[in-house]
């Protein structure tokens, strides 16, 4: 599917049928910054991993105002209007690893091979929190509102990511994965 101009007026501009609202994400940002505050790590970069439309963006930095922002986005419309920096999430580079990685509902656009490799470039990329989602098969039959989540993706089990995101981190729950060599300490009931 082309992530074009008419894609994101579908599922992004159009309230009636937006997948998500600017208020939902304003939160999302401040519980990310919230959590990667109380592990106490300090937030200098942070990578957002198929950004879109930016909508994490303007409350992650004032939530973590020392914090330099790098959207990365596949969309070539997107990243014309936005400045965003065009990769693929397989691919991408970069010379310093980030604090912050997100990575919020874009994997189920890959394949296998293609998600897998770029789970394994998450352990490159990031050197302390990853925030993580992806619509799965079970958010699909009970989650999610069909009429409003494109179905043009590829459905798998959350152990499916699960399995693959454990080799680089730790499961704390609610999204969240730390580094396995980060300097921070979890406790036992605060981890999956």
């Amino acid at each position: 599917m082309p992530f074009d101009r008419e894609y994101y007026k579908r599922f992004y501009f159009d309230p009636q049928t937006a997948v998500t609202t600017r208020k939902e994400m304003r939160a999302r940002a401040r519980l990310i910054a919230a959590f990667t505050e109380h592990t106490g790590l300090p937030v200098r970069r942070i990578l957002d991993a198929g950004c879109g439309t930016g909508m994490l963006r303007a409350s992650l930095l004032r939530s973590l105002p020392r914090a330099q922002y790098t959207g990365l986005e596949t969309s070539e419309y997107l990243c014309k209007r936005y400045g965003w920096e065009h990769g693929l999430l397989e691919e991408y580079r970069a010379s310093t690893p980030f604090d912050l990685v997100i990575c919020y509902d874009v994997l189920q656009y890959l394949d296998a091979k293609k998600a897998s490799r770029a789970i394994a470039n998450f352990g490159k990329l990031c050197r302390g929190v990853l925030y993580f989602s992806a619509l799965t098969r079970l958010d699909w039959e009970f989650n999610c509102d069909t009429t409003r989540t494109d179905a043009n993706v590829h459905l798998r089990t959350g152990d499916w990511y699960r399995t693959r995101l454990r080799r680089d981190f730790c499961e704390a729950g609610a999204g969240f994965w730390l580094k396995k060599d980060a300097p921070f300490t979890i406790w036992e009931l605060e981890s999956v």
